[in-house]
């Protein structure tokens, strides 16, 4: 059976009543799992994860799509992390007997869908974009929904479905296909935000970082803190580890103390077990040859300091 995963990030953090009305959609599909979704009040956006059939998940994303366009009006909106549409991106991630290259007509399946029943425009990202400088993200999203409202006019930033005018309440949407990128943000002990923006500006690729990362500061109002907030694009090459000590060695020089790190959404065993090996190594341990989640998760919360993390977290324990 093909399996695709697919992580929908729509723009409502803070009122619970219409989180669970869109929620609704996903939690009462026969033939998609949800796997879980997670809402953050300062920056106003939830992010949901689903596995199942490659059509079957086009067809949910369309009944999202319809709600959320139903419920959000951007015009009214705001929040710590940047956004461009009430459903702000739809990445579909190849899981099981699946391709790439089925990932990228499956995302250009979908976006057309959203454009011909809901007339919002579609950008393609990633693996799916047709120019160079729509492969990444925040490239598309630069200027937000407010600024897009001008940018999308021009010639070089028309959408790959639609006409180049934003949706009025929707905005727009990217959609694409992509391998497995982790979502992870390190707390510091400072509600300064300069350490964060200059830890940021150390290890982002776009700076002169590590090439898989794009990374930014932000303050949580709800925490009383600021966070280096990032995007691990290849866990392979740029392993956690070495984010988390190079992020815990430049906060030193702002006399700020690293005191957390959380991960948004799902994490593969694969990418955490990389990690630990690191910290096994360091300490000469041998690493458990079949170690179990439960120790994973003990782990990682005491070498990586992950807060509210458990087996839930790791796609794995539900493959």
């Amino acid at each position: 059976m093909k399996i695709v995963e697919c992580v929908p990030n729509f723009s409502e953090g803070r009122d619970i009543d219409k989180i669970e009305r869109i929620m609704s959609v996903v939690k009462t599909n026969a033939f998609i799992r949800l796997i879980n979704y997670e809402s953050d009040a300062d920056y106003n956006r939830t992010v949901v994860t689903l596995v199942g059939e490659p059509d079957k998940m086009v067809d949910l994303i369309l009944d999202l799509t319809k709600i959320c366009l139903q419920e959000i009006d951007l015009n009214h909106h705001s929040g710590e992390h940047a956004r461009m549409g009430a459903i702000d991106v739809i990445p579909f991630i190849p899981i099981s007997d699946i391709s790439m290259a089925e990932c990228v007509a499956l995302s250009e399946q979908c976006a057309r869908r959203i454009n011909e029943k809901y007339d919002i425009p579609v950008f393609l990202y990633a693996e799916a974009a047709k120019k160079p400088e729509r492969e990444l993200l925040p490239n598309i999203r630069k200027g937000e929904f407010e600024g897009m409202k001008t940018k999308i006019q021009e010639s070089e930033w028309k959408p790959d479905f639609g006409k180049p005018e934003i949706h009025p309440t929707f905005g727009t949407v990217a959609v694409g296909a992509r391998d497995f990128l982790i979502a992870y943000n390190i707390d510091l002990a400072t509600e300064d935000e300069n350490p964060a923006k200059q830890i940021a500006k150390a290890i982002r690729k776009s700076s002169g970082g590590f090439q898989y990362i794009q990374a930014g500061p932000v303050y949580l109002e709800n925490r009383k803190h600021t966070q280096v907030t990032m995007n691990i694009l290849n866990y392979k090459k740029n392993p956690i580890y070495r984010i988390f000590e190079t992020v815990r060695m430049e906060a030193k020089q702002y006399q700020v103390e690293v005191t957390g790190a959380e991960i948004v959404g799902l994490i593969p065993k694969d990418a955490l077990i990389r990690s630990l090996k690191y910290y096994y190594k360091s300490q000469k341990i041998a690493f458990p040859e079949n170690i179990s989640f439960e120790m994973i998760v003990e782990d990682a919360r005491k070498y990586l300091l992950f807060r509210d993390f458990n087996e839930t977290k790791i796609i794995d324990y539900f493959l």
